[in-house]
């Protein structure tokens, strides 16, 4: 009988070995693949863009252009958003603007009201109303496709801050008759509102730099990120039509648009400021909505990517980790969670001590992610030695709050990759700008306090353990990386309570 059960631990310690093992080779791959997107990136700078453009001073050169606002329950920020729209600087017999209101409060009335004034100073802007919101985001799109006048179609999110040249430094690119999408970088006008904000702003600066620029500058498959860009009409029509069936509409038919050869072309350079979720419950919603996304999108587009004959095995590649990308968050809930068995494993069994070199392989990612991110942050940031002290500090809170989310983030993987159908939950806006700009009285945060949140708990306490672990059994070599997991979810466990207060 004791053979038995020395056997069975035996067999357990094995698997959870190998499951350790996989997911820590994922990462590797990933973050290999990030590294060969920072080679990509920093080539790029050294190549000129002598792509051709209209020239815009030609009246004959300048085209129609339809700017879409989908909105949902923007009291907030309707004011701001469509105040800014009226600023574009674009011939006024060229330009329509289109707000695909789908709201069911009473900024309805508000935003009429200013789009009535609007109308009276001579802009062409509809307000355009659906009797429900079947398809959400994408079915307010395709319905508004329907009567744009124009044969480009910009779209901005509600939040978002387009300035009065944008018009003019994104739709020149469009002389290129294969180019379907041009996308801008996004900005932050709230980026030191909080450590929650300049965390979302770090990473984001990393995928709108090293991502966007890396993929896009070796034909590598790239997303229209559903806002701050621009369409030709007729690539959207040809790709398909905005679809429903997942929570990431954009990176659904950006896919479809490249698999049917269309370009796309990425502005580094033409920022497109916008506002952070400054709540925790905000930032949720909106992480839940991408990586499920994510993985709805991986579900529906990977064997149209394997198998398609128009694109090269390294877009291939790139294309399925890039679908691939919010799949690492189980990875490294996978790896956190039995870092802790494995610490137990190690020490109980030293004769399979050789196997644990595989552990390895984590250090070697966050060492490749470090140099990655180092470079992102240079270019929104500047370079110095003080600003690398600030790096430092920033990569390592944003790596512990970004573990911190991974049971969020992983929950929303899961159901992605298993087909489970969820509305699409909008991220609320706040209209926050300065220090002194307060979140605490916007009726759209939720207060309920999630199973999710429950889990954190529980895990800030495990890895609690982890590092207490380190002590009766003498072994420090995952003791920051325990600290880490321990103050990632100790962050997210406790801002998500402070939200519900």
């Amino acid at each position: 009988m004791g053979f038995d059960a020395e056997f069975f631990k035996l067999a357990l310690s094995f698997f959870v070995m190998a499951i350790y093992g996989i997911a820590l080779v994922l990462i590797l791959m990933y973050s290999l693949a990030q590294l060969n997107l920072l080679i990509n990136y920093l080539r790029s700078k050294k190549e000129e863009d002598n792509a051709p453009r209209f020239d815009l001073n030609n009246p004959d050169e300048v085209p129609y252009v339809t700017i879409q606002l989908p909105v949902y329950n923007e009291l907030y920020v309707m004011e701001r958003l469509l105040d800014n729209i009226a600023l574009i600087d674009y011939p006024k017999e060229k330009l329509e603007i289109q707000v695909l209101d789908d709201s069911t409060d009473e900024s309805v009335i508000s935003t009429a009201a200013q789009i009535k004034k609007l109308q009276d100073i001579g802009l062409d802007i509809v307000h355009i109303r659906r009797e429900d919101r079947s398809g959400f985001k994408a079915g307010a799109l395709k319905e508004g496709l329907v009567d744009a006048k124009g044969e480009f179609i910009a779209i901005f999110d509600a939040d978002f801050l387009p300035k009065a040249d944008w018009l003019k430094q994104t739709i020149p690119f469009f002389k290129d008759e294969k180019i379907g999408v041009v996308q801008t970088r996004w900005g932050h006008i709230n980026r030191d509102y909080s450590l929650l904000t300049k965390i979302q702003a770090f990473a984001l600066d990393a995928h709108f730099t090293l991502e966007q620029v890396g993929r896009n500058s070796k034909g590598h498959f790239i997303n229209f990120n559903g806002t701050a860009g621009i369409w030709r009409k007729t690539c959207i029509i040809d790709a398909g039509n905005w679809e429903g069936d997942t929570l990431t509409e954009d990176l659904d038919l950006s896919y479809r648009a490249q698999l049917k050869n269309w370009k796309f072309k990425y502005l580094e350079d033409v920022e497109t400021p916008a506002e952070l979720p400054v709540v925790i419950s905000a930032a949720r919603s909106q992480q839940f909505r991408w990586n499920k996304g994510g993985a709805e999108n991986f579900r529906k587009m990977v064997k149209r990517v394997i198998f398609s004959k128009d694109i090269s095995f390294k877009t291939k590649v790139h294309g399925i980790l890039h679908l691939l990308n919010s799949t690492m968050f189980l990875n490294v809930l996978i790896v956190g969670i039995l870092s802790i068995p494995m610490l137990y494993i190690k020490n109980t069994y030293g004769h399979l001590e050789i196997y644990f070199t595989i552990s390895s392989f984590f250090i070697i990612s966050t060492i490749i992610f470090f140099i990655c991110f180092w470079f992102p942050f240079k270019r929104v940031q500047g370079g110095g030695f003080l600003k690398f002290i600030e790096y430092i500090q920033m990569f390592f809170t944003f790596f512990s709050v970004a573990m911190g989310f991974s049971v969020h983030n992983s929950v929303a993987v899961l159901e992605g990759h298993m087909g489970k159908r969820s509305e699409f939950v909008r991220t609320p806006k706040f209209n926050i700008k300065t220090l002194k700009d307060s979140w605490k009285n916007n009726k759209y945060i939720k207060k309920k306090v999630s199973a999710n949140t429950i889990i954190e708990a529980i895990l800030m306490v495990y890895f609690l353990f982890g590092m207490y672990s380190a002590y009766p059994l003498n072994d420090f070599g995952l003791f920051p990386f325990h600290l880490m997991l321990f103050l990632g979810f100790a962050f997210v466990f406790f801002n998500s309570i402070r939200s519900k207060v």
